[in-house]
């Protein structure tokens, strides 16, 4: 990767990371707070901190088909795009009211089904707007800008607990209030950044009237891909209880921000490198490096016995995150006509999205219930994200050539 690669990529390109940096500072201000203010604020157990991120996803996930498939039923990326940033912004503020676990599930559907709107055509968006030659650079770029963004809203988070919470480690409630309020200001900026800095992308194959909302006409490929992905996302419940694992191991609320920080940061520094070197080397070998990753890690969180080693191992967790989440996504577009993008990157964030409602079901029951009877305790759900990602990964080593 170097700064001619850089100088060659589009505009689009450029303005979507913005606009998912500055999304993130606003977002990741709050989704990381979330289970503390639900477990610390208003007493939730974790099965249903599990259920809401889960109803969040899954019920999202429906939407992220259909924005997917009139994205190419249309020919327009935009303006889906635009609408479902904006309807997260829109959401944001009443966290700022929330004084009972059904509010918190309330903006996080909203907030999910924007994300649901936006995912698939912004993703479809980049992958019309670059060669196939710099595909793997340009998703890299976008997770790199996206992760940095959550850098930097962690930071301010943090910052904020800090200045206001020097008395407790546990969330406050006006703590809490502070952040939502910071938050609402990177997340309208934005929205302004798209829509007036991206360009639509007209293709020889978007918008035929051929568009239909199923697999026929995929690479049979992509359709194993998919089923492994779902196999793999059973065991890849909520970040959330990362979180409170290192709770659980002694880490005060401003602690587990900075074991926050660190994921993000190796996420940012390793996501547009090993993206680009997916387009030297090949998408497979990177998902199934990382997928490898994510198993041990996994399996370290498990073994934890103080918070500094679940800060070490959720440092690492970004190295997955880094070699797999933009490749994934390139990976898609390298299986799928053009005339379909949309369409694959709904299917594929929904074959995600649809699956935590059990993943994070089942962590929250391992983590409380079966992890108690079984002797694991809290251990539980992180044996099984490990289990399963071993067994994706073979999956996908045996299924997708």
């Amino acid at each position: 990767m170097n700064k001619t690669s850089f100088k060659r990529l589009p505009r689009n390109v450029w303005v979507v990371t913005v606009t998912s940096f500055l999304t993130d500072v606003s977002s990741e201000m709050l989704v990381n707070l979330i289970p503390f203010f639900l477990a610390n604020v208003l007493g939730v157990r974790t099965a249903i901190i599990g259920l809401i991120d889960g109803i969040a996803e899954t019920t999202a996930s429906l939407v992220k088909i259909l924005s997917g498939a009139l994205s190419d039923k249309l020919g327009k990326r935009k303006w889906l795009t635009v609408a479902g940033y904006s309807l997260s912004t829109v959401a944001k503020p009443f966290l700022y009211f929330a004084n009972a676990w059904g509010w918190v599930l309330g903006v996080r559907f909203a907030d999910r089904v924007g994300k649901g709107i936006r995912t698939a055509p912004r993703d479809a968006l980049i992958a019309d707007s670059i060669d196939k030659d710099q595909r793997g650079l340009a998703f890299g770029l976008h997770r790199a800008g996206d992760t940095a963004g959550a850098f930097l809203g962690l930071g301010i988070a943090a910052f904020i607990i800090w200045l206001t919470q020097s008395q407790t480690s546990l969330l406050t409630p006006s703590t809490f209030k502070i952040i939502v309020l910071v938050s609402i200001i990177p997340a309208v900026l934005a929205v302004l950044v798209l829509a007036l800095g991206v360009v639509e992308v007209t293709g020889t194959g978007i918008g035929s009237d051929t568009t239909h909302l199923s697999l026929k006409g995929m690479d049979s490929r992509f359709k194993s891909f998919l089923f492994v992905v779902v196999i793999f996302t059973l065991g890849n419940s909520s970040d959330a209880f990362i979180l409170l694992r290192g709770q659980e191991r002694g880490l005060s609320v401003l602690q587990v921000m900075g074991m926050a920080l660190t994921f993000n940061a190796l996420y940012t520094l390793f996501a547009g490198p090993l993206g680009a070197w997916s387009d030297k080397i090949g998408r497979r070998r990177l998902m199934l490096g990382g997928w490898l990753a994510y198993g041990l890690v996994y399996l370290g969180l498990a073994f934890s016995r103080t918070g500094w080693q679940v800060w070490l191992w959720f440092a690492l967790y970004g190295l997955y995150y880094a070699a797999t989440e933009g490749v994934a996504k390139a990976l898609v577009a390298d299986l799928v006509p053009e005339s379909m993008r949309g369409t694959a990157y709904g299917l594929f964030n929904a074959a995600i999205g649809i699956t935590a409602l059990p993943a994070s079901l089942i962590a929250g029951l391992l983590w409380q219930g079966a992890g108690a009877w079984t002797g694991f305790g809290a251990s539980a759900p992180f044996f099984f994200g490990a289990m399963m990602a071993l067994l994706a990964g073979f999956l996908f080593w045996r299924l997708v050539k």
